[in-house]
């Protein structure tokens, strides 16, 4: 139960931040958590843990939030600065990915204590990379053109749930589909395969309920210098 409690405490920190990070600097904000959060969340995964008997991966509550922040880029900003933030965490990725494997090849002197752990974390199979890189890049936009079209037959403010929910619930599955079918078909029996994608699934399903009132509420900031969402285009 330690991990269960632990980990909505954990959620409501991270979404917390997420609140912070866009009430005090705005839109750069936002950009700034889809950098940090993409690599956040694939470091986290490398850390499994133990709930109501189930094994499970970290980094869930962080890859969620990038949903979130993606569809108040497209709520307040409009379409295209949604797919210029997607564009900006598929960069950032790419890049710490990168930059870590080139930082493993250096050959460490003999009372080094980093090479080890960072070979641990970072040093991970290029299946899982691709994995990763494929289920964001494709989950993202697709997230980015559904909430668009979502929002064309559930306009209203107060309809903010359907788009939001709609969109990231879909777009989230395939993620879910997409990493779990590169990364583990052919590594696990058909039916471990299928428990780990329902699973993963399932949490970020719930989570994605979890973060909506945090995403009315970071849709009600307004931070200085920028236009009410009714004046952007």
């Amino acid at each position: 139960m330690f991990n269960f409690f632990w980990g909505i405490l954990y959620m409501l920190v991270n979404l917390t931040f997420f609140l912070i990070c866009y009430r005090w600097f705005g839109k750069k904000g936002l950009y700034a958590w889809i950098g940090v959060a993409t690599v956040i969340a694939n470091i986290q995964v490398v850390k499994t843990i133990d709930m109501f008997g189930i094994v499970m991966t970290l980094g869930n509550t962080m890859y969620v939030s990038l949903y979130l922040t993606s569809d108040l880029l497209n709520e307040k900003y409009g379409r295209q600065e949604a797919k210029k933030a997607v564009w900006f965490g598929f960069f950032t990725l790419i890049m710490t990915t990168i930059l870590m494997q080139m930082v493993l090849v250096f050959q460490p002197q003999p009372g080094d204590l980093a090479q080890g752990s960072l070979k641990t974390i970072f040093g991970l199979m290029p299946r899982l990379a691709i994995g990763s890189l494929t289920a964001y890049f494709v989950s993202q936009f697709l997230d980015v053109r559904l909430y668009a079209w979502i929002r064309r037959f559930y306009p209203l403010r107060n309809q903010l749930w359907i788009r939001n929910n709609g969109s990231t619930m879909i777009s989230s599955f395939v993620d879910t589909l997409i990493f779990c079918s590169i990364a583990f078909i052919g590594k696990y029996s058909f039916d471990v395969w299928l428990e780990i994608l329902f699973t993963t699934y399932i949490i970020k399903f719930a989570l994605t309920a979890v973060g909506t009132p945090f995403l009315y509420i970071a849709r009600n900031f307004h931070p200085d210098g920028e236009p009410e969402p009714d004046k952007v285009n």
